[in-house]
């Protein structure tokens, strides 16, 4: 006899395709629950043959939301690939095109995407439960968030030479040094994000922190995770968005690996599992122990808290100051709870304002110098933190710059394990709470948006779109009740 079946198809509110299956016993407790993506991601074949320096603006395609990252780390590897000496103004035009990145992207989803599990009571209406019904609420923020946002996107647009998919990055440096003209645009804009970013922290205070249901789900024992932890710092340990040294540490906080960054693709290995494309890597000197947290598990995170509790300090002031009021209220290092990423989200979103602010009036941004010199076309790897976590470019040009191998490792293929332990924990608590009805399945839905995943990063959607549709099976097989979206 075949247990019940529900089907959560496809989740809403990511990046990407994919669906959660729930089994149920007879009794309706929960046998298992995964995350299904049944996306193929196809670029590392069809990049093989292509020239190196194509591949800033190819793997940017990869995603509409987060082309940045993939042109950088792109860069980076043909940098590394080339032997190019990257100059000080090319490096600065860089840093304030990724940093302002980051700043959109975690705006982007602390409102648009994650906003409705945030900002909206779980008892709103599935209809009303969106961007939408962010903005009838707090109409003023919206306004503001649209318009500082979308002088983001203008810089991106001035520095990238396009507001999605840029083209500037190329090896050794950038297409063309910045102009007075465009610099001087370029600060009334951060100058906008920086305050914005401050009053957001306000605003989470005053109206957000303070909901019991908010500060149930953070200190839920179900949302609590205890894996271990890798990202990008700087000399001082404090997170850095473009560059650093890698550091991994342990779900107790013990440091792991501190180096270079090209050396992190042989920390990990990859596991694969036959009802999902996504794969799921973990630590090798901890070894695959299936999808379970704990020290004995190899399984780790990435993304904004896991860069949170790999560092020890912020690189900016208020980031300091919110960092430290993020670990005053947890009472623990490293931090395991996983609605705590959007807390996380909000720490690095300031960070990256004002990183972004003070680049703005760096006096190397308006250098003639963009471009160092190329040698011969070799092996590279780049490493960055995108907005969800740790990215991994690795090229193999052969000697006329052409590709002849290539292997990326996405933020979202990093978490897969706890995401899909997350979703299963959150599933439980819900079957446990009785009918599995609209909010208690959306609660299932909260644990995955909770990482911002990008599935389209982690796999490559082939053509087709399905509409949400939840089925309950009986014990024949027989299907109970069907619910569409």
């Amino acid at each position: 006899m075949s247990a019940k079946r529900i089907a959560i198809d496809p989740i809403t509110r990511l990046e990407g395709h994919g669906k959660i299956l729930l089994y149920l016993d007879e009794q309706g407790g929960l046998q298992d629950a995964v995350l299904q993506v049944p996306e193929l991601r196809g670029f590392e074949r069809f990049c093989v043959g292509r020239r190196g320096e194509e591949m800033p603006q190819i793997t940017e395609r990869i995603c509409g939301v987060c082309p940045e990252a993939h042109h950088l780390a792109s860069a980076k590897a043909l940098d590394d690939a080339f032997g190019a000496q990257v100059p000080q103004a090319a490096r600065a035009q860089r840093e304030l095109f990724y940093n302002t990145y980051i700043f959109s992207d975690h705006l982007l989803h602390l409102v648009f995407l994650g906003g409705p599990d945030l900002l909206l009571d779980e008892d709103t209406p599935k209809e009303q439960r969106n961007v939408l019904g962010v903005l009838q609420a707090y109409p003023e923020l919206g306004k503001r968030v649209v318009k500082v946002r979308a002088g983001a996107q203008k810089l991106l647009e001035l520095v990238g030479g396009r507001p999605i998919h840029p083209v500037f990055a190329l090896p050794g440096g950038v297409s063309q040094p910045l102009s007075e003209e465009k610099v001087e645009e370029i600060q009334a804009y951060t100058k906008a994000m920086q305050e914005l970013a401050v009053d957001m922290i306000s605003f989470f205070h005053e109206e957000v922190l303070p909901d019991p249901g908010l500060q149930a789900l953070l200190l839920s024992p179900e949302a609590r995770l205890p894996v271990h932890f890798m990202g990008l710092v700087d000399e001082e340990l404090a997170p850095n968005f473009y560059d650093g040294k890698l550091r991994v540490v342990s779900c107790d906080g013990e440091e792991l690996f501190l180096g270079d960054p090209r050396q992190g693709l042989s920390l990990f290995e990859e596991h694969s599992e036959p009802w999902t494309y996504v794969k799921f890597p973990y630590l090798k000197q901890f070894g695959w122990a299936g999808l379970r947290a704990g020290s004995e598990s190899g399984l780790y995170q990435v993304g904004p808290l896991a860069r949170l509790n790999v560092a020890e300090k912020m690189a900016t002031p208020a980031a300091q100051e919110e960092f430290e009021r993020f670990f005053d209220y947890f009472d623990e290092r490293p931090v395991h709870a996983t609605f705590a990423y959007h807390w996380a989200r909000l720490v690095e979103m300031v960070q990256a304002a004002e990183a972004a602010h003070a680049l703005a009036f760096d006096k190397s941004l308006t250098g003639r110098d963009v471009r160092g010199k190329l040698s011969a076309p070799g092996e590279g790897i780049g490493v960055i933190e995108a907005a969800r976590g740790t990215l991994f470019h690795e090229y193999k040009l052969d000697e006329q710059g052409l590709m002849k191998h290539v292997n990326l490792v996405v933020a979202t293929t990093h978490n897969a394990g706890p995401i899909s332990m997350s979703v299963k924990a959150m599933a439980e608590a819900a079957v446990r709470q009785g009918d599995l009805d609209e909010r208690l399945l959306n609660r299932v839905e909260m644990a995955f948006r909770a990482y911002d995943p990008c599935l389209a990063c982690a796999t490559h959607f082939l053509p087709g779109e399905l509409p949400l549709q939840v089925e309950v099976y009986g014990p024949d097989g027989t299907v109970l009740r069907r619910v569409r979206r």
